[in-house]
């Protein structure tokens, strides 16, 4: 007697690329501050005793199109990514790479110097240094 299956073949393929496409549309679900995982461009945020350090990562988008802004101790990035270009003859199979508008804000902390910011673009990355006050570094005491 022959196994016979009772589900075609891909059947269960086919429903994991479909719950994956699903899951994909819940982490690009907007809220207040801005896109969800996986949102773009991702960022690290991290600090020295001297600076808070941001690197966005941003390959393919054009630096003249970034803003920086930083309001009441809130760094926002924000740019456009441009659509890529597929001719009328190709069909397109798979398109994940972002593109449209993007917006990402970042709470620094109380003890930065909004005075003090730097911003440079450079491989794809944008490296945004925002130092902190005089008060807030760190020194060292004489004993007497």
């Amino acid at each position: 007697m022959r196994y016979r299956a009772l589900f075609p073949r891909g059947l269960f393929a086919e429903l994991d690329r479909l719950q994956r496409e699903m899951q994909q549309t819940a982490d690009l679900s907007p809220n207040i501050r801005g896109v969800a995982r996986g949102g773009f461009p991702a960022i690290n945020v991290g600090g020295t005793s001297k600076s808070v350090e941001i690197y966005a990562f941003a390959p393919g988008v054009d630096p003249a199109s970034l803003e920086v802004e930083i309001e009441k101790g809130v760094l926002t990035i924000a740019g456009e990514r441009k659509l890529d270009e597929f001719s009328e003859t190709a069909s397109v199979h798979i398109d994940e790479r972002f593109a449209g508008r993007f917006r990402r804000i970042v709470s620094l902390p109380d003890d930065i110097n909004a005075a003090a910011i730097k911003a440079k673009y450079r491989d794809g990355v944008l490296h945004v240094s925002v130092a902190r006050s005089e008060a807030a570094q760190p020194r060292r005491i004489q004993i007497q």
